[in-house]
């Protein structure tokens, strides 16, 4: 099934196929692919596809289409290739890279991106890749694509293909000063300051088993690690595999330099978590991939927390105060604790019954 939310980017994408200003040959890629009736609608045969977010990757494999690996796409080039660039800088110079270097000499590449998730500057970057490009406006989005030989110039595709590698981050805040990391994944460059509020509320006694949902790269599991010496097993979920990759590279060694059992699972929590936990960390997401809030994330994310844990069991969260959780937190939990409130932000402990 189509996804319920809107999806402008997607649609504006497609529309140089379905009214006839392109065509859509079979054995096409697709960069960072999002399923929707455009798409459906569009039939595009043989198409293969990256998506490192989770649910929506679940939803392309339930259309039968084939994903690859972004980081490592396959040595064979495609006529055409279409790109749902994300809005961080160097993540997008990087995916427009990928594209270049991915389409058939002769082949196209094709993005989209809304109008204020920075559709200017990426038709801008791919102008600077491939020369000269064909742009139209549609559902507040910019659509490009390449009318030349692409790429046409070599030396900056490669240049860009580094522009999100991971890195290392020093940074103070962290046990071990700092975290390796990449751009794009949320919080990359910092802490985030809402988890860092939950870290500093946490007691040294949680015990045993004890997961963290949606991870990130790991900053709230490894100050588990570092102020709950209690804790046997560590349990990490995380939607998007870049960030989820990292949060390996973060917390392989304190794990077992703690003696943790350490598991990290690329999941949506929203569809709910395999426990029993004896306490959860959570600093849930308000977005998808679009740029207006969600609290109907949260409110799954807490639905599922509350399933997952054993009776007795705690679950930690943070959220934006104006967020509307209490509800939620209310009819899931038997006993739930206004810890803190600073900054823009609220702690909650919430026992189960």
């Amino acid at each position: 099934m189509p996804s319920a939310h809107r999806d402008p980017a997607l649609d504006a994408l497609l529309h140089p196929f379905a009214s006839g200003l392109l065509h859509g040959p079979e054995g096409c890629l697709f960069l960072r692919a999002r399923e929707g009736a455009a798409l459906c609608a569009q039939g595009l045969r043989g198409l293969a596809a990256t998506q490192p977010f989770r649910p929506e990757a679940a939803r392309l494999q339930r259309l039968g289409i084939e994903l690859l690996d972004e980081d490592a796409l396959p040595a064979r080039q495609f006529p055409l290739v279409l790109v749902l660039p994300p809005r961080q800088r160097e993540e997008a110079r990087a995916l427009l890279a990928r594209a270049c270097a991915a389409v058939a000499s002769g082949g196209r590449v094709v993005i989209a991106a809304a109008n204020d998730e920075g559709g200017k500057s990426r038709e801008a970057e791919l102008k600077q890749l491939a020369g000269a490009v064909s742009t139209l406006s549609k559902h507040h989005c910019r659509v490009c694509w390449t009318t030349g030989d692409v790429p046409a110039d070599p030396a900056l595709q490669a240049q860009w293909a580094q522009a999100d590698a991971p890195r290392w981050q020093p940074c103070g805040d962290v046990p071990g000063g700092g975290f390796h990391t990449r751009p794009g994944v949320f919080a990359w460059d910092r802490v985030d300051a809402a988890s860092a509020l939950l870290a500093a509320a946490l007691p040294a006694g949680l015990r045993g088993r004890v997961a963290d949902l949606g991870a990130g790269w790991g900053y709230l599991s490894l100050q588990v690690l570092a102020r709950c010496p209690q804790v046997t097993a560590l349990e990490m979920f995380e939607a998007d595999a870049r960030a989820l990759a990292l949060a390996e590279a973060n917390l392989a060694a304190p794990a077992r330099a703690h003696g943790v059992a350490l598991r990290l699972h690329w999941h949506d929590v929203a569809a709910g978590v395999a426990g029993p936990f004896d306490a959860i960390v959570c600093n849930p997401p308000f977005h998808a991939l679009g740029r207006g809030e969600r609290p109907d994330i949260g409110r799954a994310f807490i639905a599922a927390a509350a399933q997952a844990l054993r009776p007795g069991g705690a679950l930690w969260l943070v959220a934006n105060r104006h967020l509307p959780y209490e509800e939620a937190l209310g009819s899931a939990f038997g006993q739930v604790d206004a810890v803190a409130q600073q900054g823009g932000f609220k702690i909650v402990r919430a026992v189960k019954a």
